[in-house]
């Protein structure tokens, strides 16, 4: 063999280890886009956390790790809902982990805790799963991909008057969205000409229902309107039943967080004919929902709800703004992009509005029926293209 030839295979093979080496690298920070994920992963709210995670790693699966030539970076971490840690956990990935998106969110407290956080550092914050109007209100750079509780709650609240229940009593967690959803019910249930007999609030945190059950029974009302948390409504309807309110004709109805896909099927016949408004159903009859679903059953061994939605359209919102950013990760860009943007969810169509970054979506009534031998949400209307009647312009 010549020098010359020699050389020429030295040099290819010295070319191919340096190729090979590079493969095999990390990515370099700046190919690399990183997603704080704070979600309660322990505690009362851990369902929802579950939910999210489950439902980001299903969509990567999906769509792969790579968008605008970026490798996308998830770093989950758990906050229990609790607000402080929400806030130290923020401040930690921004400042010394250097991410592009703080996402998640479990409870309003938690997303209005990393609010100025994310304003300061111009880092957007794609709230996935709490619902109080006012959290898009607390920066310019948050974005919703869950839903308000006005959506469902005034659309509950209409349905409830039109359908000949005069009286009702109400129960909701004593917290922000216990509140939105308590005074969108009220505003719209009384202008019907409805009936408040008995109104309680309950402990967020850890709440013994029984003894509000028995002053909700005692008022005999037609329904009960019921607002708790994704991931107390096993809880609420093992003690409805327990004190015999499903026996006593008083129906349970409201916005469709107590009716949790993620739970509902083990609540017994207790929750059969519970009627509620809200965004999303397992038995959404889309082809896109069915193959989700299916999808997610494979994936995780149970069927997905509505937190898990908020978190697949979150991830997607992500996704697609990269997209229409070329990459690039400057934060005024990428909500910029985010605005107005349109796409199919399995729970149907939605946008976000580009005024007020909060999601635009359907609201569907439904009850609660027997299928296949197991209990879902069977939608049976449609309110099309909903917003926060609070945040709709005058």
């Amino acid at each position: 063999m010549n020098f010359n030839r020699r050389k020429m295979l030295l040099w290819a093979a010295t070319t191919a280890s340096i190729a090979a080496l590079c493969a095999a690298a990390p990515a370099r920070a700046e190919d690399t886009v990183k997603i704080g994920l704070i979600v309660p992963m322990t505690g009362g709210q851990a369902s929802t956390g579950k939910q999210i995670d489950n439902a980001v790693k299903l969509y990567m699966q999906q769509h792969g790790d790579t968008v605008a030539g970026k490798k996308i970076e998830v770093i989950l971490k758990d906050d229990a809902a609790v607000p402080d840690n929400t806030k130290r956990i923020a401040q930690e990935l921004i400042v010394n982990q250097k991410v592009n998106f703080i996402a998640g969110f479990g409870v309003t407290p938690a997303a209005l805790a990393a609010s100025k956080l994310a304003t300061e550092a111009k880092v957007p914050e794609v709230v996935m799963a709490a619902g109080t109007s006012i959290i898009t209100e607390a920066s310019p750079y948050i974005v919703r991909t869950s839903f308000t509780l006005a959506q469902s709650s005034t659309i509950i609240g209409d349905w409830a008057v039109k359908n000949g229940i005069k009286k009702v009593a109400t129960l909701t967690s004593d917290y922000a969205p216990g509140k939105d959803a308590l005074a969108s019910f009220k505003q719209h249930f009384t202008a019907g000409g409805g009936e408040i007999v008995e109104e309680v609030n309950v402990p967020l945190a850890n709440p013994d229902f029984a003894p509000f059950l028995q002053r909700m029974k005692d008022a005999k009302p037609d329904a009960m309107f019921v607002f708790v948390p994704a991931g107390q409504g096993g809880n609420f309807m093992k003690q409805y039943a327990e004190r015999g309110l499903d026996k006593s004709g008083i129906k349970v109805i409201g916005p469709g967080d107590v009716m949790d896909d993620d739970l509902l099927n083990n609540m017994g016949d207790a929750a059969l004919g519970a009627v509620t408004a809200h965004l999303y159903s397992a038995a959404h009859p889309s082809a896109m929902n069915k193959d989700f679903v299916a999808a997610y059953k494979k994936a995780f061994g149970n069927r997905p709800g509505f937190m898990a939605v908020g978190g697949y359209d979150g991830i997607h919102l992500i996704y697609e703004a990269l997209k229409k950013t070329g990459g690039a990760t400057d934060g005024d860009k990428l909500i910029e992009a985010m605005k107005g943007m349109k796409w199919e969810s399995p729970r149907g169509p939605i946008s976000i509005d580009p005024e007020t970054r909060d999601i635009v979506q359907n609201i569907y009534i439904r009850k609660v029926e027997k299928v296949d031998g197991e209990l879902y949400n069977v939608e049976f209307a449609t309110f099309e293209a909903v917003k926060d009647s609070g945040k709709t312009k005058k």
